[in-house]
């Protein structure tokens, strides 16, 4: 099932994607995240009042937020693709072994924008990258559960971009100091409208194999990441389990699993103004967004 939340008039509503249209499911659950909370018993209502459905919304009628516009939290993990650790990650101090390397990080809720949407061009970095990434979407509340219990706690999976900036003006002058260079990295993860997610959550039931799924990113039409999920260094029940180590997951956290080889970091090709950047991942749809223009003054707090 694709579950989709979308904004018809000034109305935030929840909804299905189905080959007539979008049925509204708002009177009934409210939200997504409402959806999702209320777990296998409550998705399987939805089905019958899809049937029932006589009345379909134009999906060009309304605007596509992300399928999960307000996560509880917003986790994701660097290095968790061996070939990308290769092309970049070593240069900033993880291991060539793939499993003592990957690390989770947060990120605020304001970092998410829907499908369609524009990505703000952040004041404080002159280079904006992209990266490709199968998400996660928590439907039942997980406490230090083991992998083989985590399936039980996925709701569904999405795509997001996690948009990354790769320079940061702010560090200008600054004198240099231990565990600098990860904190400014971290901080451009942060930037308003640097986790664009959707267009759908397609419910976990109609993912047979989630280890087997294709992703592309494109920019402008061209191929910079093309991989599978398979690559994964810790798979997807792995992470679940290992978070729920860290703190409690719950209906509505978000996680980004990690990206593939292929960023501009790697290159020095870093996105421009106005690129159209599609991400596409086998059965969960394309996420398409565009970078927003380049500031004519950028953030230096220390030049002065």
């Amino acid at each position: 099932m694709k579950l989709i939340t979308f904004k018809k008039n000034s109305t935030v509503c929840a909804g299905a994607i189905t080959d007539e249209g979008i049925v509204d499911l708002t009177g009934d659950f409210q939200s997504v995240k409402r959806i999702i909370a209320g777990g296998h018993e409550t998705i399987k209502k939805i089905p019958p009042i899809i049937d029932k459905c006589t009345k379909f919304i134009d999906p060009s009628a309304v605007k596509l937020l992300a399928p999960i516009p307000d996560p509880s939290k917003l986790l994701a993990l660097a290095g968790n693709y061996s070939e990308h650790i290769t092309e970049v990650g070593l240069t900033l101090g993880l291991s060539d072994s793939p499993h003592a390397t990957t690390r989770p990080f947060l990120m605020p809720p304001t970092v998410v924008i829907g499908h369609n949407e524009e990505i703000p061009w952040p004041a404080y970095s002159e280079q904006i990258d992209y990266e490709i990434e199968l998400a996660v979407v928590i439907g039942k509340e997980a406490k230090c559960i083991n992998p083989q219990k985590a399936k039980e706690c996925i709701a569904g999976y999405t795509i997001v971009n996690d948009v990354s900036a790769r320079s940061v003006t702010f560090a200008k002058g600054r004198k240099k100091r231990p565990w600098d260079e990860f904190y400014d990295w971290l901080n451009g993860k942060w930037a308003d409208g640097f986790l664009p997610m959707g267009p759908f959550l397609l419910t976990a039931d109609e993912v047979e194999n989630v280890q087997n799924l294709q992703m592309t990113l494109k920019v402008n039409g061209e191929i910079r990441q093309n991989a599978n999920t398979s690559g994964m260094i810790f798979n997807v029940y792995e992470i679940v389990s290992f978070l729920s180590h860290l703190m409690t997951l719950v209906p509505g956290d978000v996680i980004a699993t990690g990206t593939p080889a292929g960023v501009a970091m790697a290159t020095g090709n870093f996105l421009k103004s106005d690129d159209k950047i599609e991400c596409t991942i086998e059965k969960l749809g394309t996420l398409t967004n565009t970078l927003g223009r380049k500031p004519k003054e950028f953030y230096e707090p220390l030049s002065q």
